[in-house]
């Protein structure tokens, strides 16, 4: 196997990995709102517990990813460099959860299962659209070019051939 392929599977079990922390987050999260808080109505419980749930598993995800997954393609360890990063993952993000909730309704009207287990089914198929999502534009690997002046750490010069 080649090397870039060796790297891109560890870098997937490594997202795996963090990724389970954020599927918990999101269960549990679902499962308060869906059975607790929103239980009396098909909108609050299918549709609005989904996405307070979705976006607390987003910020789980995105430090695991900051910090873990693609911490050696992060050049400026800084708070506007996460903050930067925080907006673009969670506008790519909002791609997935339509996906998600897409699936996740189709799950519904299908089998009539409960919505937390519709929910396990609809993550495994936006978590896929997620790391590919990550790894090629949220995290991509940017290569510097010979001639970049390396003064200003905020914009790096980067070879457009090399993406």
């Amino acid at each position: 196997m080649s090397d870039n392929f060796c790297n891109l599977l560890k870098r997937f079990v490594r997202y795996f990995c963090a990724s389970l922390l954020g599927t918990a987050v999101d269960t549990a999260v679902l499962w308060l709102c869906a059975h607790l808080l929103f239980s009396g109505t098909y909108f609050g419980r299918n549709i609005l517990s989904p996405v307070i749930s979705f976006e607390c598993a987003v910020f789980t995800n995105f430090c695991s990813c900051f910090f873990i997954v693609w911490k050696d393609r992060i050049s400026e360890k800084s708070l506007s460099s996460f903050f930067r990063h925080l907006s673009a993952y969670n506008a790519s993000c909002a791609g997935a959860f339509l996906l998600k909730l897409g699936i996740l309704q189709l799950v519904i009207l299908a089998t009539s299962m409960d919505v937390v287990w519709c929910n396990l089914i609809a993550l495994c198929f936006s978590g896929l659209f997620n790391f590919l999502m990550n790894d090629q534009v949220i995290f991509r690997n940017r290569k510097m070019r010979k001639d970049a002046c390396h003064f200003d750490s905020r914009t790096p010069a980067t070879d457009p051939e090399a993406e």
